[in-house]
């Protein structure tokens, strides 16, 4: 259990400590600040342990929000103090010096955290907004401390600050005015914010069984189930906001699952066409390669930017003046199809006309927001001098996903290329074309393959930190995507174009980890994972020789992609989940993907 020392003497009549408790915390007493310290020496180095002065006047929630968040190593609010096992040797010293010093100023847990932040521990200090959090020090500032906490319905902030500042139109007006008060109910029912992410995924995926029917009522039921399935995927975020239920298995859980649920949707699509005599699995993987390079779009222009220096670009500025008017911002926010609008136009479309439609207008709509999304980023890029560090520049490097074709071409490459992105693209450009044009198990397509390993390695062989080097990955993710996507066409056999599906799947599943591994500020995958699974130019380069090797047999050419899908997701599945069952892995909850 976690301890709180309660500094200084009690006021009578105060309700603090029975709080305290119902926040689940041990309460001790500790007068002095030397007894302080002899507390704290009491409480275990592994176990949560705050400091709250004992005249401490406030929300019940402000508390909670010092006291009980798990992804932070020291966080404090006026006259409230709480670390974990990372901050507690900074704390001891602090609460040490704070005993052998001449009496200080102010609350004692506000000194302490002083000094544990000017010791190198940051220290979060949460946004209380309309909540209370005050040491008052005379009879009347304390009268006046309780009048305020008793004007400000606590419970209603908590609600409504359990829902997302930013979000879609969808979501925001149609989702979250109910989904809110789910999560209370599941919060007052004892459940984890993993159990409702769970059962999200388990009803998207009953959705796509029922999609897989090929019927009229199994279309309907699954744009129904799909909904729910988004009502609780919307749930789960605000119930650990709601309760501050944050979990490494939670950041985990919320970063893959919403991918497989709408992937596995597509499947079911495809499936329930193929049914009825319409093979749509072209355009099932022409819609999950199209979200995913849009996605790494997204997170490569945000590690590059993430602390880069450098004066507002004209574009930021227009974006930033857009912002600054209501319906622009919903305007904006709707126009690039983020998760909620795109959840309800699939199930809206998939309730009421066939699968061929429903990817046709999700391949239209997430292309006009992928280039809307795109063309802005890069006009900002090249609007603004900006200095970009080294950690952007590993960012990118991880995100490119290089394998061991890449080291050995970087480790000859005696002059790194100055002009990376374009070297890069007319790589990619080959690659796809010589996949796209020329016959199923051409040679020229191997040789294709292996100029784009020599052009990708040497792209990567210097930092990338020029104004649009955080295009490459995306670039990488296309090249490689679409290139299964052509091969699989052009096989032309039964079976190609789903085990396409698969392996694209898998590979993209190792992708999205690494974002969120460098997200969560652990860095990237380790690197014999991505030697092992072949990095994005040796499997460019595998698949075209598999597709030339078995040119005299294609209807094998599925059989060797479903093996090469199940070795990467093998690969890829175990070291993930090692990873974020870990004690290493952030206790972090995603907050949503931009689109």
């Amino acid at each position: 259990m976690p301890t709180v020392i309660l500094t200084g003497l009690p006021v009578p009549g105060s309700a603090l400590a029975d709080e305290l408790r119902s926040l689940g915390f041990e309460v001790r007493p500790a007068a002095t600040p030397s007894d302080t310290a002899a507390a704290l020496a009491l409480v275990p180095a592994d176990q949560r342990v705050a400091v709250v002065d004992g005249e401490f006047v406030g929300h019940v929630h402000a508390l909670r929000l010092a006291l009980t968040d798990p992804r932070f190593d020291a966080c404090a609010v006026t006259g409230a103090l709480a670390v974990q096992s990372g901050a507690r040797a900074a704390l001891d010293r602090a609460a040490a010096l704070d005993a052998s010093a001449p009496a200080g100023d102010g609350p004692s847990p506000d000194r302490l955290a002083a000094v544990v932040e000017a010791a190198g521990t940051p220290v979060h200090r949460p946004e209380l907004g309309t909540l209370v959090a005050a040491v008052p020090a005379t009879t009347a500032e304390r009268r006046e401390a309780a009048a305020a906490v008793a004007s400000v319905d606590d419970e209603a902030v908590r609600l409504r600050t359990a829902v997302k500042s930013r979000d879609g139109f969808f979501t925001t007006f149609f989702i979250s005015p109910y989904s809110r008060y789910i999560a209370r109910w599941c919060a007052r029912r004892g459940l984890t914010p993993n159990q409702v992410t769970t059962a999200s995924l388990v009803t998207a995926l009953i959705a796509a069984g029922c999609a897989a029917t090929g019927d009229r009522w199994g279309y309907v039921a699954s744009g129904v189930l799909l909904l729910v399935s988004f009502v609780l995927d919307c749930t789960d975020g605000q119930l650990a906001r709601y309760s501050l239920q944050y979990s490494t298995m939670g950041a985990w859980l919320d970063a893959t699952f919403d991918r497989a649920k709408e992937y596995s949707f597509y499947a079911g699509l495809a499936l329930g066409a193929a049914r009825n005599g319409d093979d749509v699995w072209a355009l099932a993987l022409g819609a999950m390669i199209l979200m995913t390079c849009r996605h790494v779009v997204d997170f490569s222009f945000n590690e590059a930017n993430h602390d880069a220096t450098a004066n507002t670009s004209p574009t930021a500025a227009l974006s930033d003046k857009l912002d600054s008017r209501g319906w622009t911002v919903w305007v904006r926010r709707m126009i690039i199809l983020p998760i909620g609008e795109r959840w309800a136009m699939i199930a809206v479309l998939t309730a009421v006309t066939t699968p061929r439609i429903v990817f046709y207008a999700l391949l239209v709509g997430c292309a006009f927001g992928a280039l809307y999304t795109t063309a802005g980023r890069v006009l900002r890029s090249l609007t603004r001098k900006a200095t970009r560090t080294d950690r952007a520049a590993q960012a990118l490097a991880d995100l490119a996903d290089s394998g061991p074709l890449a080291e050995l071409i970087i480790r000859l490459t005696p002059r790194p290329q100055r002009l990376p992105l374009l070297f890069a693209a007319a790589g990619a450009a080959l690659i796809v074309a010589a996949a796209w044009i020329e016959p199923f198990g051409s040679w020229t397509v191997v040789f294709a393959g292996f100029l784009y390993a020599v052009v990708s390695g040497s792209a990567v062989a210097r930092p990338l930190k020029g104004a649009l080097d955080w295009l490459l990955p995306p670039l990488f993710r296309a090249a490689e995507y679409v290139t299964v996507l052509a091969l699989a066409v052009k096989a032309d056999v039964p079976g190609a174009l789903p085990a396409a599906f698969g392996l694209v799947a898998a590979v993209a599943y190792h992708h999205y980890d690494t974002v969120y591994r460098i997200r969560g500020g652990t860095g990237a995958p380790p690197h014999w994972l991505v030697r092992t699974i072949g990095g994005h130019e040796g499997r460019i380069l595998l698949i075209t020789v598999m597709a030339a090797v078995l040119a005299s047999r294609a209807v094998d050419f599925p059989v060797a992609v479903t093996a090469l899908a199940v070795f990467v997701a093998l690969v890829v599945l175990v070291e993930s989940i090692r990873f974020w069952v870990s004690s290493g892995a952030p206790a972090v909850h995603d907050e949503g993907e931009p689109a």
